[in-house]
């Protein structure tokens, strides 16, 4: 009888080595972790730099944002709005109708609040849409449609939110 090693041996063998070899280093780690100053201050200067770099990234979103929103309103005024009392109304069906498919998807939340703001446009009692859009509409997207009833001027209404807290009569929305 020969006496050789067998694969599933040698397999396990292999394992167990990478796995010490992996706790070896999480221990080493955390030593170095506790007792070195300089690498502490090394790990903290990352994590400032890492937060530095998502607060930047964060405020460049933001800043795009809000320019899409104000490119957005500035072509939906370039359209036009309809006059007739008659296409107003289906004009308004329409554009709320596809305000509500479009909040389905996180990525269409600006064409979905553009959607809602033209509708916003035509309907005769535009505070009264607010409240409406408030208790059916997606926080996300009423913020956005804030900022768009914000940048027109030629829209009169209330503070959005319901809460009618806001004296300054610019909209708002309260969390």
């Amino acid at each position: 009888m020969s006496s050789s090693i067998r694969p599933s041996t040698i397999a396990f063998a292999s394992v167990g080595a990478f796995a010490a070899g992996l706790l070896a280093y999480a221990v080493y780690f955390d030593h170095k972790r506790r007792t070195d100053p300089e690498f502490r201050k090394a790990l903290k200067r990352e994590s400032r730099r890492i937060a530095k770099f998502e607060k930047e990234e964060a405020e460049a979103q933001g800043a795009l944002q809000r320019e899409t929103i104000r490119a957005a309103v500035t072509e939906a005024q370039d359209e036009g709005f309809p006059t007739n009392v008659e296409e107003k109304e289906a004009y308004f069906m329409n554009e709320v109708g596809r305000g509500e498919v479009l909040c389905q998807s996180e990525s269409t939340h600006v064409e979905a609040a553009l959607c809602f703001y033209k509708a916003l446009k035509v309907y005769p009692q535009p505070t009264d849409l607010i409240q409406i859009y408030d208790k059916t509409v997606p926080k996300s997207v009423l913020e956005i449609l804030a900022e768009m009833v914000a940048s027109d001027s030629s829209i009169k209404v209330g503070p959005i939110g319901g809460s009618g807290s806001d004296a300054g009569g610019s909209p708002t929305i309260d969390d």
